[in-house]
């Protein structure tokens, strides 16, 4: 029998300050099991927010035949995504007290009281947990999402993709009644992208054949269509800030070939990408340089915290215009690792770490050291999104200065450079709008063009694809392999995906926990 779980007919959306899409009609029924998808910034968003309590559906007419709104998912929703991580490493450094501890450094939430906060509401510190929290271990939400071995681990020192498995242990354990998975693959291992393939195949299959299961209702929501679970029946599209399609999926996937194949040629895109590179670019290529300089040089590293090695005894260089890729499994010390070049790890002071010639903790400046430095990483997301209120235009141009936000007023040739890059990226006429304002993915796409304005001797990528959707992504992966070409900036990526391997990344660093040795390094 099919019952209708959501209901939006003729309803608008709107946030605390405006209306953010104008109108929209769709319904949910309990034997369908739907995909929301679209372009960044289309509208996708906000959709999903809305059906969490975040922005609000209001009826256009006061006619109830004209325009209703029903969900029996009401103060039962639960959003798993990058955007939602973000915010719970925010929060984690709001509430930080290392500083305020006499040597000592405050871990923050573990994942144990993060998730029995799901259930409780929130805790203070000295809180003592229940007696159920204290045995989690054995709870098969946390077996399905296999974090056992992290629940007593801080937040703040977890992978994306372990902060990613917890808020899913979170939900289940919370029983909320309707997921909303939100880009439920980016960034993650072979292993966990299986297991959340098939925890999302079980429970549709729950749902459609198990009226009087007590597994949720799960909405999943994705940047890629040719990534979409076979166990999707509906498809939701939303671009332009309204619904652009909305039907059974073997359409959706019909329609999607035919456009793919009248895509813009990707000769085209390459060629104004590299007159744009070539007009803009502050730094040319010095044919005097070292091609044989060493650019980054560990020594027998070791970190880790506690009982917890990440990092033993590596060793491993960075050659000018030696392109590296970095893989391994969540958790392996991949975004670690890249922390040690950055300074983003203090660790990196009682270790033989070497950038530029000059060993970490010998005088030299941060500054001089950011100067050579591109950087698009998790981290550096959450830090812009604290201080969302700078515009397009300004966030180009901080990456000039280095900085989080833009502090003096910009030269003429920064300004007219930014807005050459806003135009490349598809930002043309929005360098006034701000950062905060974007989706999660136009976010990063706007941190990948700062991180390449300045042509950087070494650019670190840390998963930049996350969020983006296909043609973003495909512009963005173009843009780095001409970079490469260029021979001005040597790239140092992480990527899961073995789809975003650029051509000219023939040194791979494998990462292999709990091994010895834990790494191996790759030359083809």
């Amino acid at each position: 029998m099919e019952q209708t779980l959501i209901q939006i007919t003729n309803c608008r959306i709107e946030n605390n300050e405006k209306t953010v899409l104008p109108s929209l009609s769709w319904a949910m029924k309990n034997n369908e099991s739907w995909l929301v998808i679209g372009p960044n910034g289309g509208g996708k968003a906000d959709f999903v927010n809305a059906l969490a309590g975040r922005m609000s559906f209001v009826q256009n007419s006061s006619s109830e035949s004209d325009s209703v709104y029903f969900s029996s998912f009401e103060n039962s929703v639960e959003i798993v995504s990058l955007e939602r991580a973000a915010k719970i490493i925010e929060e984690e450094r709001q509430n930080d007290e290392s500083d305020y501890m006499d040597g000592g450094v405050d871990i923050g939430r573990t994942g144990r009281r993060f998730i029995a906060e799901g259930v409780l509401g929130p805790l203070r510190k000295t809180d003592t947990l229940p007696d159920w929290a204290k045995e989690l271990d054995s709870h098969s939400a946390i077996q399905l999402c296999g974090i056992q071995a992290i629940l007593d681990r801080g937040l703040k020192y977890m992978s994306t993709g372990e902060i990613r498995r917890s808020l899913l242990a979170r939900a289940l354990v919370s029983k909320k009644k309707l997921l909303v998975l939100s880009d439920p693959f980016a960034g993650l291992d072979a292993a966990s992208r299986k297991i959340l393939f098939d925890f999302f195949a079980e429970i549709v299959q729950k749902q459609q054949t198990d009226t009087e299961n007590d597994y949720p209702h799960i909405i999943l929501c994705m940047e890629r269509w040719h990534e979409i679970p076979d166990s999707i029946t509906h498809v939701l599209e939303f671009s332009g800030k309204s619904i652009s399609f909305c039907g059974e999926k073997q359409e959706y996937l019909q329609k999607k070939s035919e456009v793919v194949s009248n895509q813009e040629d990707k000769q085209t895109l390459s060629k104004n990408l590299t007159e744009t590179i070539s007009n803009t670019s502050p730094l040319k290529k010095d044919q005097a340089d070292n091609d044989d300089e060493v650019l980054v040089e560990m020594n027998h590293v070791n970190v880790g915290w506690g009982d917890h090695q990440v990092l033993v005894d590596l060793n491993w260089k960075l050659k000018k215009g030696e392109h590296w890729l970095v893989r391994g499994p969540n958790g392996s010390g991949k975004t670690t690792f890249l922390e040690l070049i950055t300074g983003d790890n203090m660790q990196v002071y009682c270790n033989d770490v070497r950038l530029f010639g000059k060993k970490r903790g010998t005088g030299e400046s941060i500054w001089d050291i950011k100067k050579k430095l591109g950087v698009v990483s998790y981290r550096l997301h959450v830090e812009y999104r604290m201080v969302g209120g700078t515009n397009l235009r300004n966030l180009i141009i901080s990456g000039f200065r280095d900085s989080i936000g833009l502090y003096g007023a910009p030269t003429g040739v920064e300004t007219a450079i930014a807005d050459k890059w806003l135009a490349l990226g598809g930002f043309a006429g929005r360098e006034r709008e701000l950062f905060r304002d974007l989706s999660y993915g136009e976010q990063r796409a706007m941190l990948i063009l700062r991180s390449v304005v300045k042509s950087p001797p070494v650019l670190i990528l840390d998963e930049p694809c996350h969020g983006l959707d296909e043609e973003y992504r495909t512009k963005i992966l173009n843009l780095l392999d001409l970079i490469a070409e260029q021979g001005t900036t040597t790239m140092l990526h992480v990527t899961h995906d073995p789809t975003e391997r650029l051509a000219c990344e023939r040194h791979i660093l494998e990462l292999h926990p709990n091994e010895n040795p834990m790494y191996k390094i790759i030359t083809e």
